[in-house]
């Protein structure tokens, strides 16, 4: 879940633009490379089970050095939103995905909890920079009439990343064991180099902003506004509450009642694919209906979904899954949007800020709700995602328009 669609897409057609490739075949290109750029994100959460087993520690351990590639990737967020003006988008984007192949091929041999987190935070700074880099490329290159395309393009294939990512996992541990697992997604990231290489062709930094638009004072001047820091507070709760759905809920579906075997739990994740499809609907409804409405819809939906986790039903689990990532993915892209919008200027600050602040929401969501899932189980854990869901509520009241 790593919706950046608040970073700047101002619409500022090139030259190349007019010999550049089709419609149909530039969305499939920005999907795929959205895809192969945060394949490794969340595909690693459909094999906790297995790890905790391999590294022989406890889920909240396990499910922390998971997901402590957000970490690097608030902290890459906030530079690259910072400095991405000034920097060569092919290259950066080429040699942050060459990069991301090494610490994920490392994971492959590494030999204890502490090396796998370290590389896990590697990947994290080499995502967000790819990332982050690509949206301000498309944003340079589309004209305005093709800026939509381009974002439904980019969502989708993050949405579908979710899905077909833990697949993969799922798939690989089983029949060939963790080690080929990593092998495969470092293939996978050199995958996305390759496309990038022949697909992007080289762009000079966008350098914008006078001599007194210095960081720091963008910086400061964004998180001077109540609705931005409100909306920054809203991203942090959003993927708190996400990473702590899908990183424990694994560990519920493999235990009794339950039992699910690597991969069955795999499967399980297709609980993704009607996200893929309501995503992309976020911005037209949030238009429609306002900014605040449909988070308090978005966020309604997801809770909605949590009562139906507590069950020992598979159905019935399922279900409420299916209604936390949709109603999550939902609300990730309208206050996105939102942030977009409200930054009237110096936008890529603004973003970096969001970003970081919905990372960091990811890596505390591991780490406490890990903690509530060890000491008192399952239920305490929904019931701290609740909370999140709660709060992020609170603070869309902030959110004027």
């Amino acid at each position: 879940m790593t919706d950046m669609s608040a970073a700047p897409m101002t619409p500022a057609a090139m030259a190349t633009v007019s010999h550049g490739p089709s419609a149909i075949r530039r969305s499939l290109v920005i999907g795929l490379t959205a895809f192969l750029t945060v394949v490794d994100l969340f595909a690693t959460q459909a094999i906790l089970p297995a790890l905790t087993r391999h590294y022989g520690v406890t889920p909240a351990a396990m499910g922390f050095a998971v997901n402590a590639c957000t970490i690097g990737m608030a902290i890459a967020s906030l530079v690259v939103g910072i400095f991405s003006p000034r920097i060569n988008r092919r290259v950066g984007i080429l040699l942050s995905l060459v990069l991301l192949a090494v610490p994920t091929s490392l994971l492959a041999v590494a030999p204890g909890l502490m090396t796998f987190t370290a590389l896990r935070v590697l990947q994290g700074l080499c995502m967000a920079s790819a990332f982050a880099l690509t949206l301000a490329h498309l944003g340079e290159q589309c004209s305005a009439a093709d800026a939509g395309s381009a974002f439904a393009a980019y969502i989708t294939g993050n949405v579908a990343s979710n899905l077909v990512g833990r697949l993969i996992a799922a798939a690989v541990v089983d029949g060939l064991g963790l080690a080929w697992n990593f092998l495969l997604f470092a293939a996978l990231n050199l995958a996305g180099a390759v496309l990038v290489y022949v697909t992007i062709r080289g762009a000079a930094p966008n350098i914008a902003g006078g001599p007194g638009d210095s960081p720091s004072k963008a910086l400061a001047a964004h998180w001077r506004k109540p609705r931005l820091r409100a909306s920054f507070g809203i991203g942090f709760c959003i993927l708190f509450a996400f990473i702590g759905t899908f990183t424990f809920v694994n560990f519920v579906l493999v235990q009794p009642p339950l039992s699910l075997g690597m991969m069955t739990l795999g499967v399980v994740y297709f609980v993704f694919a009607p996200s893929v499809v309501t995503t992309l609907l976020a911005g037209p409804v949030a238009i429609r209906l306002g900014t605040r409405a449909t988070l308090w819809a978005a966020l309604a939906l997801a809770a909605s979904g949590l009562p139906l986790l507590l069950t020992a039903h598979l159905a019935l689990v399922l279900g409420g899954m299916v209604l936390v990532a949709v109603g999550t993915f939902f609300a990730q892209a309208a206050v996105t949007g939102f942030v977009g919008r409200a930054a009237s200027e110096n936008r890529g600050v603004a973003s970096g800020s969001y970003l970081a602040c919905y990372f960091f929401g990811g890596l505390a969501g591991s780490a406490l709700l890990g903690q509530l899932f060890d000491r008192h189980g399952w239920t305490a854990c929904v019931a701290g995602i609740a909370l999140a869901l709660g709060m992020a509520a609170a603070l869309v009241s902030w959110l004027k328009e």
